[in-house]
């Protein structure tokens, strides 16, 4: 048994006291400084300028929390977004940005707000992005991107001839095509598990909501496929006949003809 002297637990005790003060002495530090409003604006700058964007969003934090009204409330409000953006905080941005909009939805720099909050949802869904088949895509929640591709939307939607429209409207086109291949390889997953009309609706909920998006022949084979196992011919062959007429040289054609993958069926024709 171990034997704790009165020596051993003094020492202790001055250890825990010294590092609760030093907790609290950084928890102080970490306080943006009791001064006027200009000052904090010019040290969150700096701090931004620097590349330092802890300390900016301290120091923009403290304008939105001490000086709501003042003369750099607005300009604060529009820099912390991107200052949060800087420090990883996806989330903090993104509801910054909804903020500043909702606020000052004629700002004339509104449509910058509108490009972070969508910037921010972009980069909380990378990853997903980057390791899109390395799970069950089934499984897999693509909320952040799918928020992306609505903001970057309403951006363009509402602000055509804004300098981040060019920007917003690239991305857009990577996450349709994206999100509709998601919805396939859903789709395709419900083929192989013999879900057919979960099959058929992703397959149609591509071609009526990402029309523009490359995956939009596969979809129309996953219907043809998904009408199939359903024992619905005459239904599977009017989706065939769209898929020829729009894409004749589809891989799963053989002429006028469709060889499904995983439906145990014979081959149909148009």
């Amino acid at each position: 048994m171990r034997v704790i002297t009165t020596g051993t637990r003094l020492a202790t005790m001055l250890l825990a006291t010294a590092l609760l003060a030093g907790c609290a002495s950084t928890k102080e530090e970490e306080q943006a400084p009791d001064v006027a409003e200009g000052q904090l604006y010019q040290e969150g700058r700096a701090a931004l300028e620097d590349g330092r964007y802890t300390t900016a969003v301290n120091r923009l934090e403290a304008i939105d929390t001490r000086y709501p009204f003042g003369e750099h409330a607005e300009q604060a409000q529009l820099e912390l977004i991107y200052a949060y953006y800087e420090t990883s905080d996806w989330e903090a941005a993104r509801a910054a940005a909804s903020r500043f909009i909702r606020l000052h939805p004629d700002h004339p720099q509104v449509d910058y707000a509108y490009y972070m909050r969508g910037l921010a949802a972009w980069e909380a869904g990378r990853f997903s992005l980057e390791s899109l088949r390395l799970i069950d895509i089934s499984k897999r929640d693509l909320g952040a991107t799918q928020d992306a591709y609505s903001d970057f939307r309403d951006l363009v939607r509402r602000y055509p001839n804004s300098q981040y429209a060019p920007d917003a409207r690239q991305r857009i086109v990577y996450l349709r095509n994206l999100l509709a291949q998601h919805e396939l390889e859903v789709a395709d997953f419900y083929l192989r598990k013999g879900a057919y009309l979960a099959a058929v609706k992703r397959g149609r909920w591509v071609i009526e909501h990402y029309p523009e998006a490359e995956s939009t022949r596969d979809a129309l084979a996953v219907m043809v496929e998904g009408y199939l196992g359903l024992d619905m011919p005459e239904r599977a062959k009017e989706s065939l006949r769209v898929l020829i007429k729009n894409a004749p040289d589809h891989e799963r054609l053989d002429g006028r003809t469709f060889d499904p993958r995983y439906v145990k069926a014979d081959p149909i024709s148009a």
